[in-house]
């Protein structure tokens, strides 16, 4: 699973496919990266509709890639906006990470916990809390 975590981004942000990921790391670790990577192809608005709707589904072991990755990027929203993100922006992506979490809560407490601390900083109020 650390191979997939460390993958999770790899199909989307680079030309690797999920062939060559299968090749390379086995068919387990080619599941999880396809569990979490967004389709390109699709406006970026139902790319972030697609994860609200479809994280509840994923398999568990890309759930907690997914939990890992929203805290990663939170913590890191925490510490500076990225270039030419409004802080209305950033509480936009707070928000919508949120609607995703709820839909993998119970996967791995300690990350949820962590990530609640986040979202209550920002008075962001998932069903979960």
């Amino acid at each position: 699973m650390d191979q997939a975590a460390v993958l999770h981004d790899t199909v989307e942000d680079t030309d690797t496919t999920f062939e060559e990921i299968e090749v390379h790391f086995g068919k387990e670790v080619r599941d999880i990266v396809a569990d979490v990577t967004d389709d390109k192809t699709l406006h970026w608005q139902t790319r972030k509709d697609l994860q609200v709707t479809n994280s509840p589904f994923i398999c568990p072991k890309a759930k907690l890639v997914k939990l890992a990755d929203k805290l990663y990027n939170l913590r890191d929203l925490e510490r500076s906006n990225p270039v030419g993100w409004t802080k209305e922006r950033v509480q936009t992506y707070f928000e919508w990470s949120a609607k995703v979490i709820n839909g993998i809560r119970g996967t791995n407490e300690n990350l949820e916990k962590e990530l609640d601390k986040l979202f209550k900083k920002r008075d962001v109020f998932p069903d979960g809390i």
